[in-house]
């Protein structure tokens, strides 16, 4: 019992000596001179978060002093050090924005992008975050051609990039898996408008040749699947993605099976113009027989 009081003791006074160290007497401190020296001495020893306390007692104070711009920079660094990228980002774009002409502009600049772009998401989550990086990215590389930076941040943009590439052939995949669902025809028109578009902002990308023979095979389905009326042109549109594909990739590994979808479109289209034709005699035929009925009640006002 009596060892245990004396290590409660022990702790209290612990707790006690720690309250009383340095860092909680410059929190509690007035003296602005002694706050800012201690907190560029935490954050040269990487005491991060306590730096941020203290920057954050000193700013107001020193704001538009020659002692707030490095203060500022390292607040903001602060932040990037301590993984908070959304902040860092905030507090180095406003640092640009307020020293433009500082040493440390162009490095401010820079980490604002590279603190959005660490912020950014994998590709199959929302891609906001990573459109803000990019913009970030390219104002850099635009303000900055020559700095020594300029090559990361290329590097960063070309995997932003990619993800964005990725996140749109998922999505592509995604409209292709729910063609086979209850509502066919609206995922098939998604998956024509996706594919397209997708080859149209993605020109170089490794996906596309799987993507012309898939746009074959769902404008196929999705003429099958037509109204009697849109089917021949949809017949055509899933022909003219074919010829499309042969040209583009001649000698791919996709050509069977385009091959296939292309016969059966041609045989689709084949049927389809006998039905156009027993239609339109239907049709002749109901018009005649409408306008005989027509012409005979004609007939017989006139002889009453």
């Amino acid at each position: 019992m009596k060892m245990r009081i004396q290590s409660i003791l022990f702790l209290i006074i612990i707790l006690a000596a720690s309250s009383c160290g340095p860092f909680n007497k410059l929190e509690k401190s007035t003296n602005w001179e002694d706050i800012y020296a201690g907190a560029n001495k935490y954050y040269q020893e990487g005491e991060y978060n306590k730096a941020i306390i203290l920057y954050d007692k000193v700013l107001p104070v020193i704001r538009g002093s020659e002692k707030a711009e490095l203060a500022d920079y390292n607040y903001a660094n602060c932040h990037f050090k301590t993984k908070r990228y959304i902040e860092a980002a905030g507090y180095f774009s406003g640092f640009y924005r307020t020293y433009n002409r500082s040493p440390l502009a162009e490095e401010a600049l820079f980490m604002n992008a590279y603190a959005l772009y660490l912020d950014a998401p994998d590709a199959n989550l929302d891609q906001q975050s990573s459109q803000e990086a990019v913009a970030a990215i390219q104002q850099f590389v635009s303000k900055f051609p020559a700095s020594a930076s300029y090559e990361r941040a290329m590097d960063m943009l070309v995997d932003l990039q990619g993800r964005f590439e990725q996140k749109a052939y998922m999505e592509s995949s995604m409209y292709y898996r729910l063609k086979d669902g209850l509502y066919p025809g609206d995922f098939y028109r998604a998956c024509i408008i996706n594919f397209q578009n997708f080859t149209k902002n993605y020109p170089e990308s490794k996906h596309n040749e799987e993507l012309a023979y898939k746009l074959v095979e769902v404008g196929t389905g999705y003429a099958e699947n037509s109204t009697f009326l849109k089917k021949e042109e949809r017949l055509k549109d899933a022909l003219g993605f074919a010829t499309s594909f042969y040209r583009k990739y001649p000698n791919s590994a996709y050509t069977g099976k385009v091959k296939e979808f292309e016969e059966k479109a041609k045989d689709e289209l084949k049927a389809h113009a006998v039905l156009q034709k027993e239609y339109a005699e239907r049709l002749a035929e109901q018009k005649t027989k409408e306008f005989e009925s027509k012409s005979l009640e004609e007939k017989k006002e006139e002889n009453k």
